[in-house]
């Protein structure tokens, strides 16, 4: 059995660490409101615009929207958003697992692979795979839509210019503080509309002319898509670090109690012990 002193080291450290992350647990809980607010916001506006998009995107051939255009897949561009700091549970574990996963699917057919880093942790294990040409760790520091549209204006000259053939998003759906789904978008090339009947296409009246809609509609609704995924990564980031925190704290405190009965035993053990030996010694001089 570890010594008193020890043992009081021991109960002071996992005290300190308790203390730790339950400020870390309330910091994320604080955070996750405004995060949780601002993605529910925007959701319905992306999902609405990019089935706009979709549909009328369909309506166009091949030299009207090159975004739409369908080729072999030669090289793919992964996106995997992740966070800047660890201490989130699988958060940004599952991130890594469903990119390699991606990835592989496409390796498996003869296509290479890029991935552009959106976040310190997902970053870091690509580079060391060389497949990192190009980061924005610095995006997830401060999310904005100003962040949002330099990387999807990179993403659509890259994919114009031919340089790559698809473009997928890799994040954090957020669902609520203890449920995040991991999700992979197809960014580009923009997807058809599922058919849905004998009328999947909706009709729109145009004001101006359909062309000069998209010209506008489209970078935005790609921009939108990337800006709604960073939002969903941070919301899905504060709910992963509030409850691995939560159990973090509530396991400190196990220990911690654990540590106490061991203390209070060895405590009670020494003393006996100190008993003993004044009993033993009175008996010894009374002999």
């Amino acid at each position: 059995m570890a010594n008193l002193k020890e043992l009081r080291n021991r109960i002071a450290s996992v005290s300190s660490t308790m203390q730790i992350t339950s400020a870390m647990k309330m910091v994320s809980a604080a955070k996750l409101k405004k995060a949780q607010d601002a993605v529910t916001q925007m959701r319905p506006y992306a999902v609405k615009l990019n089935a706009v998009l979709s549909n009328v995107s369909a309506t166009l051939d091949a030299s009207e929207n090159p975004f739409a255009v369908e080729r072999t897949v030669r090289r793919v561009l992964v996106l995997p958003v992740s966070s800047n700091r660890g201490l989130c549970g699988a958060f940004n574990t599952n991130v890594y697992k469903a990119t390699r996963a991606l990835i592989a699917s496409y390796e498996a057919q003869g296509a290479q692979a890029e991935v552009w880093g959106v976040g310190k942790k997902a970053s870091e294990p690509f580079r060391k795979l060389d497949l990192v040409t190009s980061d924005f760790n610095a995006t997830m520091g401060a999310v904005s839509f100003a962040g949002a549209k330099e990387i999807g204006q990179k993403v659509m000259e890259a994919f114009t210019s031919g340089q790559v053939d698809a473009v997928y998003v890799v994040y954090n759906r957020f669902k609520n503080a203890a449920v995040q789904e991991v999700m992979a978008e197809q960014v580009l090339p923009i997807a058809a509309p599922a058919a849905e009947g004998p009328a999947a296409q909706s009709d729109y009246l145009y004001s101006p002319s359909k062309e000069e809609i998209l010209l506008d509609l489209i970078p935005t609704t790609i921009k939108i898509q990337v800006f709604k995924a960073l939002l969903d990564s941070v919301a899905s980031e504060h709910g992963a670090r509030m409850t691995a925190m939560h159990k973090a704290t509530d396991n400190a405190n196990s220990m911690r109690s654990e540590l106490r009965l061991q203390y209070n035993k060895a405590r009670q053990a020494a003393i006996t012990n100190e008993i003993l030996e004044i009993v033993a010694g009175a008996e010894a001089l009374s002999g």
